[in-house]
């Protein structure tokens, strides 16, 4: 019963420790996300690509695809300074635990990940979908909203856990978090795998 007792308390202790790890991780990123317009022109971006998927007359497709060059450009060039600024963190205000074990990124850094690393992964995968010319607007689109997914569900899994942002992905979007990673372009995908997987932890 005593043995019980103990295990409910550490139970609890992690658990608030939890808490307290994700509220300063989540103040932390939203005070370097606050002098850009990210999460509006996310959000500008998306429900535009997928009006103009629906858009049955061609010459109205075209002029939402030309109306929306603005917000990407300035969604790539927030996303480049927002990855500068978060560059200049400590390395330990810049990590978070692949499990959710309090304050895991401090005493087992391989057992984390460097979100300043992932943020300039991200930067350079929106910053080339947005310049990729080379695809037509329906494929581009797809594109950006699948690094536009992946990178929202990186700012989740640093505030909140992996599992908390997986379930956010799929809930808000309906796409799971193997099918985000699968539809990003190549580069960002296996330099995201090599940030995330990281070295074993006995290595």
């Amino acid at each position: 019963m005593e043995f019980f007792s103990v295990f409910i308390l550490v139970v609890l202790a992690m658990q608030a420790l939890n808490r307290r790890g994700q509220r300063e991780r989540t103040a932390r990123l939203a005070e370097h996300l606050r002098p850009y317009s990210i999460e509006q022109s996310m959000e500008q971006l998306t429900h535009a690509y997928l009006r103009a998927l629906d858009e049955k007359d061609a010459e109205r497709q075209h002029q939402i695809w030309q109306l929306q060059a603005p917000t990407e450009t300035r969604l790539a060039e927030d996303f480049v300074s927002l990855a500068t600024s978060f560059a200049r963190l400590a390395p330990p205000l810049a990590r978070t635990p692949k499990v959710s074990i309090p304050y895991l990124e401090k005493l087992v850094p391989q057992a984390s990940f460097d979100m300043r690393r992932a943020l300039a992964i991200h930067a350079e995968g929106i910053g080339a979908a947005v310049r990729n010319t080379s695809l037509g607007k329906k494929d581009r689109a797809f594109l950006i909203l699948a690094e536009m997914l992946l990178m929202q569900h990186t700012c989740h899994w640093f505030c909140r856990g992996r599992a908390v942002a997986s379930a956010r992905m799929l809930a808000r979007h309906q796409t799971s978090y193997d099918k985000a990673l699968a539809s990003v372009s190549a580069r960002t995908r296996n330099d995201y795998l090599k940030l995330i997987n990281g070295p074993a932890l006995g290595a």
